[in-house]
């Protein structure tokens, strides 16, 4: 049971307004809350988003951490010379003396 007399008074139907529209109605310590951006006008969740990649970071983690052409031919299964080299040698089954 919560303490009386030390907890913000609770809007269970508070107004969210983004541009002047009522855009949703949540639960809130406030009776308006006012933003900026919400779901229905972000990128991300229409779906409008670009990833602009200016300064080659894709690429430059790909290069760093050997990503490549030799790494795509061998999950299809075709060997490359890079993919032959990474194979480890069999042990030689000699007894030593």
């Amino acid at each position: 049971m919560p303490k009386p007399n030390i907890h913000p008074t609770w809007y269970p139907e508070a107004k969210v307004f983004c541009n002047g529209e009522v855009v949703a109605t949540i639960g809130s310590t406030k009776p308006e809350l006012n933003v900026d951006v919400w779901s229905g006008n972000h990128p991300f969740f229409t779906g409008t988003q670009k990833i602009i990649d200016t300064e080659g970071r894709v690429d430059r983690f790909n290069r760093k951490y050997g990503i490549g052409e030799g790494e795509k031919l061998q999950r299809r299964g075709i060997r490359t010379k890079k993919a032959e080299d990474a194979t480890p040698k069999a042990k030689s089954t000699k007894k030593r003396k």
